[in-house]
């Protein structure tokens, strides 16, 4: 195995008929990294995360994972590895108990020989161990799936948006499980549409339409933002975003939550400049604030003006 990268990816494209799913993606995980792949749906997150778990083939390019080949080297990937895809995928008429145990059988090992591993996460499941997998919460299925991910000890795992669709407790005690697996040494690759858990990875690949935009810490990301950007209150917040959208100063701007985020061409742009040209078309109460750069700004300014969404926290 490499001494420092646990996962290598090498100009890896991946097309379906005519719609491209990656365009020559190419990155690396440290071995013992929390490394995360960011984008909404549609970015290619899921289709990389198949090819890495040898569950699909690359039209193009290639890719280790610790050390091994997808393609030549595949049956080594697979005992080596954890994998939680986006879908729930254990057996819902099997018990919580009976679902571990089976995983287990299946990479010859048994519950209790690494049961220090999934302690920390099993405890919360004990009291329901009886219980059909499919009559679980949504927050209790995410961590029976991630014990049978880990229950052979692997030394890489991925997760795809194992938080999509879960409480925000939920959410956050799950990010603390991964933050004590990762000081375990085990390389933890996670995919999420959120833009805040970005900030909880030690890395991450902001991706978006199948292309690498960007991949770097979080505060790497976000030091590179070097354009003053201001949060816009008002009323209407769609008629504000039409209208500054014909302001001259104005780089980008889209709706952020319950405001509007604008991304100014220049230093010559203040807030006071912003107000007086949305108050000579209305005379609602708006505020205008000049603000630090998020995860979601440096994605946007990444992305074509047309491409352009909405996003909201």
């Amino acid at each position: 195995m490499n001494p420092t990268h646990s996962v290598v990816v090498k100009d890896v494209s991946k097309s379906f008929g005519k719609t491209v799913a990656l365009r020559s993606i190419s990155l690396s995980a440290h071995q013992g990294e929390l490394f995360g792949l960011i984008g909404p749906d549609g970015a290619g997150k899921s289709t990389l995360f198949r090819i890495l778990t040898t569950l699909l083939l690359p039209g193009s390019g290639s890719a280790t994972v610790a050390g091994f080949d997808v393609v030549r080297q595949y049956k080594n990937i697979r005992s080596i590895v954890g994998y939680m895809p986006g879908r729930f995928s254990l057996y819902q008429d099997l018990t919580v108990e009976e679902n571990l145990k089976f995983f287990a059988s299946i990479f010859k090992t048994t519950v209790s020989e690494n049961y220090d591993l999934i302690r920390d996460i099993y405890v919360q499941l004990e009291p329901f161990r009886q219980r059909p997998a499919g009559k679980l919460s949504g927050g209790m299925k995410q961590k029976l799936a991630l014990c049978c991910a880990l229950i052979h000890r692997p030394e890489v795992i991925f997760l795809d948006e194992p938080t999509t669709g879960v409480d925000a407790v939920s959410r956050r005690e799950f990010w603390e499980m991964l933050r004590r697996l990762k000081n375990q040494g085990i390389t933890i690759l996670v995919s999420t549409p959120y833009m805040d858990e970005a900030v909880l990875c030690d890395r991450v690949a902001l991706m978006q339409k199948g292309e690498l935009l960007q991949v770097d810490t979080p505060s790497g990301i976000i030091g590179q933002y070097n354009l003053p950007l201001f949060a816009v209150k008002g009323e209407n917040t769609y008629s504000m975003t039409g209208l500054l959208r014909h302001f001259e100063g104005t780089q980008s701007v889209y709706l952020f939550g319950d405001s509007i985020h604008l991304a100014a061409r220049d230093n010559t742009v203040t807030a006071a400049l912003i107000l007086s040209f949305l108050q000579k078309t209305t005379t609602s109460k708006i505020e205008v604030h000049q603000i630090e750069a998020s995860i979601e700004d440096c994605f946007m300014s990444l992305m074509e003006p047309e491409q352009q969404t909405i996003i909201s926290i």
